[in-house]
């Protein structure tokens, strides 16, 4: 890391800079300082940025990474025996179906995120109107979250930032100020788990639609070169390292995975309550790791659940 002094008319403005080569190409990250500060202010406000500069950059390189290599050929013909392994059947689900899924995605997906709403009170919510005695918001999210589910089986869009904005924004209408709004600048994003220890470092906010433009691109060149259920991985778990929004990224990343499955004429599957430490580490293994193939695993595991689940 260096400063950097640049001239701007009468003013003098201030930058700590690191440059670093990703292939053939050097890119450099700045993070402005202020302008005309004395040598001392320099000497403050680098200590301040630097874990700023530092982050962009691990930012940066784990976003960009994981798309130089996803699977080689020898793992994508593993991945058919992996397939056919897990028994799937490309089929239309009759309406009963997609009412049972719903249910079991509604609760799954927000009980992962938090929610106290069982899956007896989400039954009453959808048959009966009844409102259990839990937080309103909860509530607004059960619903939220069928209605994104009843979207993603119209919509024709694959994958697109407009896409993700209207799913947010139908997931949390009435229950989130910022529904259907990216992070302002400067809102960061910080995951822990239960002992206060940092899981994952969201992208900077400034940082978040060029990423999203990286992924939507990436998806756009390859929808046809890999396998679906290789999209639907690396598209969720990319979405969920940058982790766009202050809130709801986990529901609005499992909808965005169940829309690149249908769009490719494959049924919808659901993460389990139950599967929720091996989700997680699945996520883990392709941040650190640029291991997609835990992620496969597991949607073949749900694939096999959601058999019993229709009863097929």
């Amino acid at each position: 890391m260096h400063v950097e002094a640049r001239k701007a008319g009468k003013s003098t403005k201030y930058y700590l800079a690191h440059s670093y080569r990703k292939g053939p190409k050097v890119v450099k990250l700045r993070v402005y300082l202020g302008a005309n500060l004395s040598p001392d202010a320099v000497a403050g406000k680098r200590l301040l940025a630097e874990g700023e500069l530092r982050r962009r950059f691990e930012a940066s390189v784990a976003m960009n990474d994981p798309f130089e290599k996803i699977l080689s050929k020898e793992e994508l013909d593993e991945l058919k025996t992996l397939e056919a392994k897990g028994d799937m059947a490309i089929r239309h689900l009759s309406e009963e179906d997609w009412r049972n899924f719903t249910k079991a995605f509604v609760y799954d997906t927000n009980a992962i995120e938090g929610s106290t709403i069982l899956p007896g009170e989400v039954e009453g919510i959808f048959k009966r109107g009844e409102w259990p005695d839990k937080p309103r918001e909860e509530i607004s999210e059960t619903y939220g979250v069928a209605k994104a589910i009843e979207y993603i089986r119209e919509t024709r869009e694959h994958v697109s930032i407009p896409l993700l904005l209207e799913l947010h924004r139908i997931v949390f209408l009435n229950s989130k100020p910022y529904a259907g709004k990216f992070r302002a600048k400067g809102v960061e994003v910080i995951v822990a788990d239960a002992y206060g220890n940092v899981i994952h470092r969201g992208a900077p906010s400034t940082n978040v639609r060029k990423l999203l433009k990286r992924l939507v691109d990436w998806y756009e060149e390859n929808k046809k070169r890999y396998p679906p259920l290789v999209l639907a991985a690396v598209v969720h778990n990319q979405f969920e390292n940058i982790h766009p929004f202050q809130d709801g990224n986990g529901r609005v990343g499992r909808l965005l995975l169940n829309n690149v499955l249908l769009k490719h004429k494959l049924p919808p599957l659901n993460i389990e309550l139950r599967n929720r430490k091996e989700y997680y580490a699945a996520l883990q293994a392709y941040e650190h790791k640029h291991d997609i193939r835990p992620t496969i695993e597991l949607m073949l595991k749900e694939y096999r659940a959601l058999r019993r689940l229709l009863k097929r």
